[in-house]
């Protein structure tokens, strides 16, 4: 993608930022208490077949949406002593938690890393209450598209909110160092989370996140997820653009920015199809929190690729 889309303080500029909803606090305040009053505790299984032998791996089951478990990997150094700072990674589209060899940076580099699984697009979290989708369009992006109540992203963000909440019980956890971490969907989470969580949230490390300023996505990206609102909206014109992005903005990373304080670094491909920067620059703009932004010239939706890890490690 060249540069026909730039971020704010370039010459092309950038539309208005997104409206929030008036109740949009009380929603996610409604939202949480609904998963929280269910309660329930993280189950932690040693996994022992993995052949690794500088960290230790756990299979772990916690509680996310009204209760439903939710799967992870936990992956500590085997000669950690007490509890360990940690990062919490969440996963990019279409991606599940994976294998425990896909996650061995933090733990090598001496951290505790709870890898959460995304419901209904890993193999070991099914998402047991779809919600009215579209047909014609393959993704999670509609699903729920008319009430905010019933969409994809209120279950998935929950999840990760209660992600945390599980991670302070567990004994390998320093709970007042934890990071939230991701790459894409899984940097959009990072900073729902940011904002969701609040003081129990150490840091935020999103890197060229999805899921911001996401009307502005569907109208600048030319590959997926965002086409999938295109999709959606040519496949009858006679939908109303404005009640879908009604129903994204309660799900909208430039809102979730603005409740965040925990020290942030942000990353941006100047050239990426999938997350265009003006999006990523949106949420930077109105995130409340001490902040950098990454901004890689001449990157596509990879970002600084392995670059990435050595600066989130200093």
């Amino acid at each position: 993608m060249p540069y026909t889309d730039l971020p704010v303080g370039h010459p092309a500029g950038l539309a208005r930022l997104p409206e929030e909803p008036g109740d949009f606090d009380a929603f996610w305040a409604g939202t949480l208490r609904r998963s929280r009053d269910v309660g329930g505790e993280p189950v932690l299984t040693p996994v022992t077949d993995t052949e690794l032998v500088t960290v230790d791996v756990y299979d772990v089951r916690f509680p996310g949406w009204e209760g439903q478990p939710v799967a992870g990997w936990l992956v500590v150094p085997s000669e950690a002593e007490g509890p360990s700072p940690t990062v919490i990674t969440y996963i990019g589209y279409g991606g599940g938690r994976g294998l425990p060899t896909d996650h061995l940076l933090y733990a090598s580099a001496g951290y505790a890393h709870l890898v959460v699984d995304s419901r209904g697009q890993g193999h070991d979290t099914p998402d047991a209450h779809a919600g009215a989708g579209t047909q014609w369009v393959n993704g999670f992006m509609t699903r729920g598209i008319e009430d905010p109540h019933e969409h994809y992203y209120r279950r998935l963000i929950t999840d990760c909110v209660r992600a945390v909440d599980a991670a302070r019980l567990l004994p390998h956890v320093d709970a007042a160092r934890i990071v939230v971490q991701g790459a894409s969907q899984g940097g959009g989470l990072a900073l729902a989370v940011a904002g969701l969580a609040g003081r129990t949230v150490a840091a935020a490390l999103p890197d060229v996140p999805f899921l911001c300023h996401m009307r502005r996505g569907a109208e600048t990206a030319t590959e997926g997820p965002y086409t999938e609102l295109v999709d959606h909206l040519r496949h009858d014109p006679r939908r109303d653009p404005a009640r879908v992005f009604a129903t994204l903005g309660y799900f909208d990373g430039v809102h979730f920015a603005a409740r965040a304080t925990a020290p942030a670094l942000f990353s941006a491909g100047l050239m990426d199809p999938v997350c265009p920067p003006s999006t990523v620059h949106a949420a930077f703009d109105r995130y409340a929190g001490e902040k950098a932004l990454r901004e890689w010239p001449f990157a596509d939706h990879g970002g600084g690729r392995g670059a990435t890890a050595a600066e989130h490690l200093r």
